[in-house]
C-alpha cells in the first residue's frame, strides 16, 4: 500500500562564501566528514526562491556516521554570495539555530571550549533540562549542541550530526499547520512564554518569545531512518514585535540557514497532500533528478512565512564509484529501514584531514 512518510530530518542547507573552507571547519569540530557528493552545476529549478533566475552554485553533503542529518553545504559561484545587511536576532523569521546532537554535551563544551571557538554563553538546561550550548562558527552561523543519547555508529567526535533547528515564526498556530500536520510533529515536548534564561547568550535572547519545542511520537523508519534518528523543531515566535526575515533582499543560498530537508518516501502522495492542505509544492523536479553521484527526486513547499522546506525521496547513493556500487532504495520496500551494515558502508566515503 502506498503512503507518504517522513523519515527523518536529511539535512539542512548552510549557505557560505567559500564551500571548501567551510566543510574543513566542519569536519575539524562537527565530525561532519562523510562525504555522500560534491557537485559544480547549475541550480535550474529554484527559481521561486531565486529571483526567477538559474543559479551556479557548488555544493557538498556530508554526514556524520554517530547519527543525526546532514549539512549540505552551498555556495554561489554565479554570484557573490551575498550576507545580511543587519545582525539577525531570535524571533527573526526563518532557520536561526540548527540543533546538533551530542551524547555528551559537557565533554563537547569542552573540546570547543579548548580550541578557543566562539561559544555563546555557558552549558545551560532547556525547558525540558537538557543540558544544551551555543557556539557560532566562522561563517556567523550559529548550532545549539544539545543532549541526544541516540547512537547509529561510534566516532570519535564529540558531536553527532543534525537533530533539529530553531525556527523564527510569526504566528506559532499558523505554523503548526506545516509542522504539526505535514511534517507530523505530533508532540509538545514543552510551550512557553517569557524571557528564558537558556537563550539569554543568543542575539536578542534577552526578548520575550513564546517558543514550542515539537517532537515525534512514532519512531520513524524507512530508508536511512535508522541513521537520521528522532529530531525535533523549536519554533520561536517573538511577542512583543514582529521578527525580520533573516533572508530579506536576499536570496536562497547566500550565507546562513538556507533550507531544511526531510527524507520522504511517497512523493506524489505527497504532492497531493500539501496541496490540500495550502501549501503547494513551489519546486518539484518530478522524476529522478541527478545530483552528481547521487539521485532522487526533490520538491519544496514554504512554511507561512517563506521559510523554505524541502523534501527529497532519495532514488541512488553511491558507495564505491569505481566499480558502480550504489544503494538503490526505488524498489525497496518503504516501511522497512535499509540495513543497518549496508548504511554503515557510508563509512567509506570518510573525508581524512
Amino acid at each position: 500500500m502506498k503512503q507518504k512518510k517522513i523519515t527523518g530530518i536529511q539535512q539542512i542547507g548552510i549557505g557560505v562564501e567559500d564551500v571548501h573552507i567551510a566543510w574543513r571547519w566542519y569536519r575539524r569540530y562537527f565530525g561532519i566528514d562523510i562525504g555522500v557528493f560534491e557537485e559544480e552545476a547549475v541550480a535550474e529549478l529554484m527559481l521561486h526562491y531565486t529571483e526567477g533566475k538559474k543559479r551556479k552554485r557548488h555544493a557538498v553533503l556530508a554526514f556524520n556516521m554517530q547519527s543525526g542529518g546532514g549539512f549540505e553545504v552551498w555556495q554561489h559561484t554565479g554570484k557573490n554570495p551575498e550576507k545580511p545587511n543587519f545582525d539577525p536576532k531570535l524571533g527573526d523569521i526563518g532557520i536561526f539555530v540548527a540543533k546538533i546532537k551530542s551524547r555528551k554535551p559537557e565533554k563537547a563544551f569542552s573540546f570547543m571550549q579548548s580550541k578557543k571557538l566562539n561559544l555563546l554563553g555557558e552549558l545551560v538546561k532547556s525547558p525540558d533540562t537538557k543540558p544544551h550550548y551555543f557556539v557560532k562558527d566562522p561563517f556567523d552561523n550559529i548550532f545549539q549542541i544539545i543532549e541526544n543519547d541516540y547512537l547509529f555508529e561510534e566516532t570519535k567526535s564529540v558531536t553527532g550530526g543534525i537533530y533539529g533547528a530553531i525556527i523564527g515564526v510569526s504566528n506559532i498556530e499558523e505554523s503548526l499547520k506545516v509542522y504539526r500536520d505535514i511534517l507530523n510533529y505530533d508532540e509538545i515536548a514543552y510551550d512557553e512564554t517569557g524571557v528564558f534564561e537558556d537563550f539569554s547568550s543568543l542575539p536578542g535572547g534577552d526578548q520575550k518569545v513564546r517558543r514550542m519545542l515539537l517532537e515525534h511520537s512514532a519512531t520513524r523508519s524507512g530508508g536511512f531512518a535508522p541513521l537520521y534518528g528522532p529530531t525535533q523543531i523549536e519554533l520561536v515566535q517573538l511577542i512583543d514585535k514582529k521578527g525580520r526575515k533573516i533572508y530579506e533582499n536576499r536570496i536562497w543560498g547566500d550565507p546562513g540557514f538556507i533550507h531544511i530537508c526531510f527524507d520522504t518516501i511517497g512523493m506524489d502522495l505527497l504532492r497531493e497532500e500539501v496541496k490540500a492542505k495550502g501549501f503547494p509544492f513551489t519546486v518539484d523536479s518530478s522524476e529522478s533528478f541527478d545530483m552528481g553521484e547521487a539521485a532522487g527526486h526533490f520538491a519544496y513547499i514554504s512554511d507561512p512565512d517563506g521559510t523554505p522546506i524541502e523534501f527529497v525521496e532519495t532514488h541512488k547513493v553511491p558507495i564505491i564509484k569505481k566499480i558502480g556500487w550504489n544503494i538503490n532504495l526505488k524498489k525497496r520496500n518503504p516501511n522497512k529501514s535499509l540495513p543497518k551494515w549496508m548504511i554503515g558502508t557510508l563509512r567509506w566515503k570518510r573525508v581524512k584531514d
